[in-house]
């Protein structure tokens, strides 16, 4: 009990951890799930010495069903992740719920991480409320179940920076001149293990993201901050075993590089540069292909799917920072600004192809939630007594959000564009098909053909045996009257599709559709 009090994270992370184990089956599989999951149920080839002496080991082996889509994207989350799976789908749970509950235990990882980075700063009770106004934004929350692959690399990423910033504090303590002897080899064994920690998760978000080596140049550059005479040969002795510790990491925990390490990095870091995507998207009423979007996509995205409270705080909390900070905590909360500005720039002036709202750019939050912190402290001193009013206020947006969409909490939109129904048919919302599972359970027809408009083996997952699953778009001319189509509202497909056929079934949350099963007349 004492350290609960002590670490008040704790007992957010019990809460966020109780909800999730009472609703993790309810989230359906999104359009990136299934192929992704095959990918790290084909991994294991890679790592099995008897394939590797066995005469004819090949490495595409490794990389599942889709090879050509899922190679070049390092797997080192699913790699960590799929032995844990393993287990709870032992108790019985299917394969897609186990996977989502261990997406958003991770996800309570970064929870834990972006408290104890905030506590640099601010007092526990500020540190998590900002943390809890961060775990609760309707949008995180529901990607924490259904993306393998985004909040991940926000963990790690937001990992590589804290533990990073944790190892050089460290290091630069530690003054070989003046230590006792036994004193500098305790510091030494925990400088290396500092050292390790953070390479670790620099390594796995690299691995994740091409991105990931971000948090490395700003760990690099705190440490040019606190570099003087007496620091400058530890901290390039530590650096150098930071640096090959985290590439070893890279190259251990992605296969694709194995062949080739340096050229195909090359390769991977030019690709996911410009993302050749020609996906459409839905924005501010319009059709747009991804590489065609308007700068203003990233920044509207920004303002309408964060709770209302959210850049408030932000803005007050960027002055409070910077005003009542010493130079030491000016430099890092400037590196924590720059988190979020270098790739919101990047977005903004080079314009690369966008799509699924701004999930590639989930992992630049972090900082605006550390930033409200020191609002938060400001408010709850400000108020005093009142700060528990104050709280709930801030945070109703949140929670009444979630409980309204669950469990499509990812299709959030705040009161400035009316809510997820004033959003419909203007944003992207139920972008990820994950309506599917509710629907196919929902139908109650027997002995019927079923044809899925994309990805028909998200419905073919949930489907009973009553009911035969067709792709539509390859076989569409075995379409009959009686027959049925699923169709999703993405880019408002369900307009054009048979636009004119009954409705049988329609999964929306308030007047926002999300899919709907149509009979053919």
């Amino acid at each position: 009990m004492q350290k609960i009090r002590k670490h008040p994270i704790y007992i957010l992370l019990i809460i966020n951890i109780a909800v999730g184990l009472f609703t993790f089956r309810d989230y359906g599989l999104s359009w990136d799930e299934p192929l992704f999951y095959d990918y790290a149920n084909a991994l294991g080839y890679a790592y099995t010495p008897h394939e590797w002496f066995s005469g004819n080991f090949n490495l595409e082996n490794a990389f599942g069903s889709s090879a050509t889509d899922h190679a070049n994207r390092g797997p080192a989350y699913i790699l960590l992740a799929h032995p844990i799976v393993s287990i709870i789908k032992s108790f019985d749970v299917d394969h897609a719920s186990a996977w989502h509950l261990v997406n958003f235990l991770t996800f309570q990882l970064g929870v834990y991480l972006l408290y104890r980075l905030a506590r640099r700063w601010v007092n526990p009770s500020a540190a998590l409320a900002a943390t809890a106004l961060f775990a609760w934004q309707p949008l995180l929350w529901g990607h924490a179940f259904i993306n393998p692959k985004d909040p991940p690399f926000l963990v790690f990423f937001l990992g590589a920076v804290c533990f990073g910033f944790e190892m050089i504090d460290k290091i630069t303590q530690t003054a070989p001149s003046s230590s006792h002897p036994s004193n500098f080899y305790e510091s030494g064994k925990k400088n290396m293990a500092a050292l390790l920690l953070a390479s670790f998760f620099l390594g796995v978000a690299t691995s994740i993201r091409i991105l990931g080596p971000l948090a490395g140049i700003l760990v690099g550059t705190y440490a040019l901050g606190k570099l003087n005479r007496s620091t400058a040969t530890t901290l390039a002795k530590y650096l150098s075993g930071y640096l090959v510790a985290t590439t070893l990491i890279v190259f251990i925990t992605w296969p694709y590089l194995w062949t080739n390490p340096l050229q195909k990095f090359i390769e991977v870091f030019g690709f996911m540069s410009d993302n050749p995507t020609q996906l459409p998207v839905l924005f501010n009423g319009q059709i747009y292909q991804a590489d065609k979007l308007p700068r203003r996509y990233l920044p509207s995205l920004l303002g309408l799917t964060l709770t209302e409270p959210v850049w408030l705080l932000f803005i007050l909390g960027l002055i409070i920072g910077f005003w009542k900070s010493n130079s030491q905590k000016r430099l890092l909360l400037a590196l924590t600004l720059l988190w979020f500005i270098i790739p919101g720039a990047y977005v903004i002036l080079r314009k690369p192809p966008m799509y699924d709202g701004f999930r590639h750019f989930l992992f630049i939050l972090p900082p605006v939630f550390i930033f409200t912190g020191f609002a938060f402290e400001k408010l709850f001193l400000a108020t005093k007594k009142q700060w528990g009013v104050i709280a709930i206020i801030l945070f109703a947006p949140a929670i009444l959000g979630s409980i309204k969409l669950h469990p499509y909490e990812y299709t959030y939109y705040n009161l400035f564009t009316g809510g997820t129904s004033g959003a419909f048919r203007v944003y992207e919302t139920e972008y990820w098909l994950t309506c599917y599972k509710e629907a196919v359970q929902g139908f109650q027809e027997q002995d019927a053909q079923l044809f899925i408009k994309r990805e028909p083996y998200i419905a073919e997952y949930y489907a009973n045996k009553n009911i035969t699953i067709r792709d539509y778009r390859v076989e569409f001319n075995k379409i009959q009257p009686g027959d049925f189509v699923l169709v999703n509202s993405r880019t408002n497909e369900d307009l054009k599709t048979f636009k004119d056929a009954p409705i049988v079934l329609s999964i929306q949350r308030g007047d926002a559709v999300f899919c709907a099963i149509k009979k053919i007349p």
